[in-house]
């Protein structure tokens, strides 16, 4: 489904499944005013020469084509050991940290497998319209995600070709798009020379956030020349020019239609099943009525953001964090955050990474206050969480504050 930008140009609208691309998601704020000068592709290759504009209106406006493939993604993030929480086992948690495969497969409509495999095991999610399952063999579950027959209609209107899962698996493809639909006024883009990925042809746009203090240095999405999808984004740190902090690419991908039987969705002999029912929300209930200072849509009460774009700060008060490690679903509903793009907006990915709105926790047994505990530090007032592209700052007084911006900024501002 597509809607029409402000230019006219066609973009499409994010699927459901980005919850866990993140920080890789969340740390794309990518097509703006290209303010940068229109750099080409090389003349070295083949490829006809393209600007940045034109490359990212390619993006938007391609149609999500059928595939199959093998994905890497990388996280260098700087962040403790979570190898505790797997076992040997393959889950979400394990994209955190260290190399994952994944292997992927679409219809290009609304059905679609992707399988994160780990030594022993394997997670997978699978989508077919307005349901979902997903399956971890190390406990032998599956989850079957649903939507209440009157909810039906929300869930079509808002585009979304799949109920919200716990535990989804990113693809490059959607990171891509999704990177390439956003819009801000405080990066440069460019096309850098092409490239090869998985042995296609493919352009790069390169994304370079204007801030001197954000914690993203650049953004690179790697775009297939001949079907304009996304093939590898890679995102650097500030502090490291040299190697990527996240990065999630195919190594082999073929554009044919999966046989229908991969797409297909039975739970194994002996495994259990349990049965979520996704509450699909009302429309935004924030007034859309802009505050008399900044001209913006007024923001809930108990959330104040600090800043703008790359440097912008979240804070929320009066979090039940102890309820929230618990997955106390009081806790989880009163966590609503506005939909509000803050730098890169990796505060609200990873929000959504360990919150799940149906109150459940992202993987099946997971420890969430041992992963807690492990992710983060104590500091004078609260506990802080700090990586190479984003920092959380978790205060005693029940306050998040949270930004693509180093570790201090939020110490500062929580006073």
């Amino acid at each position: 489904m597509t809607t029409q930008t402000s230019s006219g140009a066609p973009r499409r609208l994010p699927s459901a499944r980005a919850r866990w691309a993140v920080p890789a998601v969340a740390a794309l704020a990518v097509a703006g005013a290209f303010a940068a000068p229109p750099l080409l592709a090389s003349a070295d290759t083949d490829l006809p020469d393209v600007t940045a504009a034109e490359l990212v209106a390619r993006v938007a406006a391609a149609e999500p084509p059928a595939l199959s493939g093998t994905v890497v993604h990388t996280a260098r993030l700087g962040l403790p050991d979570v190898s505790f929480t797997q076992i040997g086992g393959a889950d979400p948690v394990s994209l955190l940290s260290g190399s994952s495969t994944l292997r992927v497969w679409s219809d290009g409509q609304t059905r679609s497998r992707v399988a994160l495999l780990g030594p022993t095991s394997e997670y997978s999610v699978v989508t077919d319209g307005a349901q979902a399952w997903t399956y971890s063999s190390s406990d032998d579950e599956v989850v079957h995600y649903t939507v209440a027959d009157e909810d039906l209609a929300r869930l079509e209107a808002a585009a979304q070709a799949a109920p919200e899962v716990a535990g989804d698996l990113p693809t490059p493809a959607e990171v891509g798009a999704q990177a390439l639909a956003k819009a801000e006024e405080d990066a440069t883009v460019g096309v850098d020379s092409p490239t090869t990925v998985a042995g296609r042809d493919a352009y790069q746009v390169v994304v370079t956030p204007t801030s001197s203090t954000t914690l993203v240095g650049r953004i690179v999405v790697a775009v297939d020349a001949q079907t304009s999808t996304p093939l590898r984004v890679q995102v650097w740190s500030s502090d490291d020019t040299q190697t990527p902090a996240l990065e999630i690419g195919f190594t082999d991908v073929t554009f044919e239609a999966p046989d229908d039987a991969v797409l297909a969705f039975s739970p194994p002999p002996g495994a259990s099943v349990r049965d979520v029912v996704v509450p699909v929300p009302e429309a935004e209930q924030v007034p859309d009525v802009p505050d008399a200072t900044t001209g913006e849509p007024a923001l809930p009460e108990g959330v104040n953001v600090t800043g703008s774009g790359w440097d912008a700060v979240v804070e929320v008060a009066d979090v039940d964090v102890a309820g929230l490690l618990a997955a106390d679903p009081t806790a989880v509903a009163e966590m609503a955050l506005p939909d509000k793009t803050f730098g890169s907006e990796a505060a609200q990915g990873l929000v959504d990474e360990f919150v799940a709105t149906d109150g459940t926790s992202p993987v099946p047994d997971l420890d969430a206050t041992a992963l807690y505990d492990q992710l983060t530090t104590p500091v004078d007032g609260g506990r802080l969480l700090t990586s190479a592209l984003l920092s959380v700052l978790v205060t005693d007084d029940g306050r998040v504050l949270v930004g693509a911006v180093p570790a201090q900024t939020l110490q500062d501002l929580a006073g």
